[in-house]
C-alpha cells in the first residue's frame, strides 16, 4: 500500500514517532558487527604486549566507523519517513554494505583493506548523494550537500588508506575518521556552500531518534548475554564459571536499570519540540558511543574470565572489566547535560570513581574477584540511583 507520505516529496515527509520494523532489521546486522568487534577486543587481550596499543587503536577505529554509519542512518530515518520506498532502499543498501564491512573486519588491515574502504565510502557518500538529489529545491538539501562534502573529503583518505596498506593505512583512515567526527560534532559546517537555513535543522523527530538509540542499547546489552552464554556452553558449568555467569546477569540488569531509570525515561525519550531532535543527534550520539563501547568491553572481559577463571589475571583484562562500566557511567551521565542538574549525575560519577579506585588491587587477586567486584558495584549504583529517582507509576517503561 502506498501511503500519502510515500507520494509526497522527500522533503515534505516526516518521520513517525515510533521506529519501524525495517530499522530493527537494520540493527540485526549490528548484532553480527558488534560480535566481530568483541572478537577483536578479545584478540587484543591475547596478543604480544608490544603491539597491544596498535591493535586496540585499530579496534577503536573500526568501532567508531561502524558507529558513524549507524548514527547517520538513524538521523536520516528520524528526519524523513522511513516508510517511503526510496528511504527503505537506502536503508537496505546500507544494511548490505554494513554486512560486507563486518565480514571484512578481521582482515581490514590486511588483504581486505580495499574492500573495507570502498564499502565504507559507498555507504557514507551514497546516502547524502541520494538525499542531495531527492531534495532538489528543498531547504534540507543544503544539509545533505554539507554532509556530502565532508564525506567526499574523508572518502579520498579512506580509499587512499585502503590502497596504501601498512602504517599509511592506519594514518589515512585515522585522519579520515577524525574529519567525519569533527564534521558531525560541528553539524557539518559549510565547505564552500551556503549556510543552511536555521529552520532546516529542526526537522529531526527526537521521539523517533530516542527510540532508535534505546533499541540499539538493548541490542548492545544482548552482547553481554551472548558472550557469556556462548563461552559457558562448551566447557559447561563449574563453580567459578557459574559465579561469573551470575555476575554477568547482574551487570546486564544494572546496565538496564541505570540507562532507563536515571532521571526517568519520560525526560529522555519523549521530547519533541523543534530543534531538540538535532540537539539529540549531536550529544546523545557521542554519549551512546561511550555506553555501547563500555558494554562491549565488559562483555569481552567477563567472557575471557569465564573461559579462563584460574589466576593470575592480566592487567589489561582488569582494565577492560572495570573500564567498560566506567565508560558506560560516563556516557550515561553525559546524556543528562540538557535535561538535568549536576546533582542528578553525582551517583553515577561516584560509581565511576569507585570502579576506578577498586580496579588496581584486582591485579593481585583471582580473576573471579574482578567480575564479582565490578558487578557488585554496578548493582549498588543501580539501587542507589533507582532510590534517588524512584518512579512509582512506570516500573517498565516503553522504548
Amino acid at each position: 500500500m502506498v501511503t500519502g507520505a510515500a507520494v509526497r516529496g522527500l522533503g515534505d515527509s516526516r518521520s513517525p514517532p515510533r521506529a519501524t520494523v525495517l530499522e530493527l532489521l537494520f540493527d540485526i546486522v549490528y548484532v553480527f558487527a558488534l560480535a566481530r568487534l568483541a572478537g577483536r577486543v578479545a584478540d587484543d587481550l591475547t596478543i604480544v604486549r608490544h603491539s597491544l596499543l596498535s591493535e586496540a587503536g585499530q579496534t577503536l577505529l573500526f568501532f567508531a566507523a561502524m558507529w558513524m554509519i549507524w548514527s547517520l542512518n538513524s538521523l536520516m530515518a528520524s528526519t524523513y519517513d522511513p516508510r517511503r520506498t526510496d528511504i527503505q532502499i537506502v536503508l537496505l543498501a546500507t544494511m548490505f554494505g554494513t554486512l560486507v564491512l563486518a565480514v571484512t573486519l578481521p582482515q581490514a588491515f590486511g588483504q581486505r583493506g580495499v574492500i573495507f574502504a570502498c564499502a565504507y565510502v559507498l555507504i557514507q557518500v551514497g546516502r547524502p548523494l541520494y538525499l542531495t538529489w531527492a531534495l532538489r529545491g528543498h531547504p534540507m538539501r543544503e544539509v545533505s550537500v554539507r554532509v556530502l562534502s565532508w564525506h567526499a573529503v574523508s572518502g579520498v583518505l579512506w580509499i587512499g588508506g585502503g590502497i596504501s596498506g601498512g602504517l599509511g593505512r592506519g594514518v589515512f583512515w585515522t585522519i579520515a575518521l577524525v574529519i567525519e567526527v569533527i564534521g558531525a560534532a560541528a553539524n557539518w559546517p559549510a565547505l564552500g556552500f551556503a549556510r543552511a537555513r536555521r529552520d532546516a535543522l529542526s526537522e529531526v523527530s527526537s521521539m523517533h531518534l530516542a527510540e532508535r538509540y534505546n533499541q540499539f542499547f538493548m541490542i548492545a546489552l544482548a552482547e553481554v548475554v551472548l558472550e557469556a552464554g556462548l563461552t559457558i556452553s562448551f566447557p559447561g558449568f563449574s563453580t567459578l564459571r557459574t559465579v561469573t555467569l551470575v555476575a554477568s546477569f547482574v551487570a546486564v540488569v544494572a546496565f538496564w536499570r541505570i540507562y532507563f531509570y536515571h532521571a526517568g525515561p519520560d525526560r529522555d525519550t519523549t521530547a519533541s519540540s523543534a530543534g531538540e531532535g538535532m540537539q539529540l543527534s549531536r550529544w546523545a550520539s557521542f554519549s551512546l558511543l561511550l555506553i555501547v563501547g563500555g558494554i562491549i568491553c565488559l562483555a569481552v572481559g567477563f567472557g575471557q574470565i569465564m573461559e579462563n577463571p584460574d589466576p593470575p589475571i592480566d592487567w589489561a583484562l582488569v582494565v577492560v572489566v572495570f573500564g567498560g562500566p566506567v565508560l558506560f557511567l560516563i556516557g550515561r551521565t553525559y546524556l543528562e547535560q540538557l535535561t538535568s542538574t549536576g546533582s542528578r549525575c553525582r551517583i553515577l560519577l561516584l560509581g565511576a570513581l569507585a570502579l576506578t579506585v577498586t580496579a588496581p588491587p584486582m591485579v593481585v587477586l583471582p580473576p573471579i574477584a574482578a567480575v564479582v567486584t565490578a558487578s557488585s558495584i554496578l548493582a549498588v549504583i543501580a539501587i542507589l540511583d533507582g532510590h534517588a529517582h524512584r518512579r512509582e507509576s512506570d516500573t517498565n517503561p516503553q522504548l
